[in-house]
């Protein structure tokens, strides 16, 4: 059993008392500057089965509504109500660092096991049109739920953070150019959860159990969660455009049968090309935290790697 250490402890006690007590901990992989822990903890004669999140040492504390731990908690309540499968907070706070405490929601988030494993093949069956309807639900949350006033501009967001890079990338200036004289008409305006995609969705036998990783949600044009879903990156190999797993025309007939706004296909194309450029502006971000010594990691070197294959998807979607 690895141990969580007197923070998680800190964070049990202060929601269940003095008398709780973590009998099973394990971290779980990834993120630099949060911990995320697997917790059994006994409490009154119970075990509850959670998760922590935890802001890692020395971070900054991050107390406002609108950033944050404290960000987070607030959407997956606003998620919930309208409908959205989201773990259930248990609580959230400041104890030794800031944390946010939920349900564990069993299930397979792995993609490869989610698109080749014998045990999924019938979610493989369901899951295009439940995340139709997960996302026509998260794009009928207040957009109160979100601290930003407006939506911003995606294109100039992105091109300055490519600016900021100071690295040639033509492939990238083609498809800026090229996005920036096509424009859709806008979807409208709703909360878009920003990161939507096959790895940050709990899936069981059965399909959709959950949605995870919420920090990258903003107010903007809800056509860009489903475009981010038809990232090539996002298919792990497998040949359907639907997160490896479904087709278009399923997804936004499911989408617009629970409710979500109509969908024009040039617009949804618009969006998957806008999604394979940033997650290549994304791809040269973590290359350069490697090379430059920011965290020196084998995964971020790799993920650098594949900036060469955007490139390719981005003139093949062009």
């Amino acid at each position: 059993m690895t141990s969580a250490g007197d923070p998680a402890a800190s964070v049990v006690r202060a929601v269940f008392g003095e008398q709780a007590r973590v009998s099973s901990a394990a971290r779980l992989p990834g993120g630099a500057s949060r911990e995320t822990w697997s917790l059994d903890v006994r409490a009154d004669g119970v075990t509850h089965e959670l998760v922590l999140r935890m802001d890692g040492p020395g971070a900054v504390l991050e107390t406002g509504a609108g950033s944050g731990l404290a960000a987070e908690a607030r959407l997956m309540r606003a998620a919930a109500e309208t409908g959205v499968p989201v773990p259930r907070i248990v609580a959230e706070g400041t104890a030794e660092r800031p944390y946010l405490l939920m349900t564990r929601v069993d299930g397979e988030t792995i993609p490869r096991k989610i698109l080749r494993d014998p045990e999924f093949a019938g979610a493989r069956e369901s899951l295009t049109e439940q995340c139709g309807a997960a996302l026509a639900a998260i794009h009928r949350m207040p957009v109160t739920a979100v601290a930003e006033a407006a939506p911003p501009d995606p294109l100039r967001q992105w091109r300055d953070v490519l600016d900021l890079t100071g690295q040639p990338h033509p492939a990238f200036e083609l498809a800026f150019r090229r996005l920036d004289e096509t424009r859709p008409d806008p979807g409208g305006v709703a909360v878009v959860h920003g990161d939507f995609r096959n790895g940050n969705l709990i899936v069981g036998p059965e399909g959709l159990r959950a949605v995870l990783d919420w920090e990258l949600a903003h107010v903007g044009d809800p056509i860009e969660d489903l475009g981010w879903l038809c990232v090539k990156a996002w298919r792990f190999g497998a040949p359907r455009p639907v997160g490896g797993f479904g087709d278009y025309d399923t997804l936004v007939a499911a989408y617009e049968k629970a409710g979500g706004r109509r969908v024009d296909p040039a617009a949804l194309r618009w969006w998957e090309t806008f999604g394979v450029l940033k997650w290549g502006v994304i791809c040269v971000m973590q290359a350069m935290r490697h090379l430059e010594g920011g965290a020196r990691s084998v995964e971020l070197a790799a993920i650098g790697r594949r900036v060469c294959e955007t490139e390719w998807d981005l003139l093949n979607l062009l």
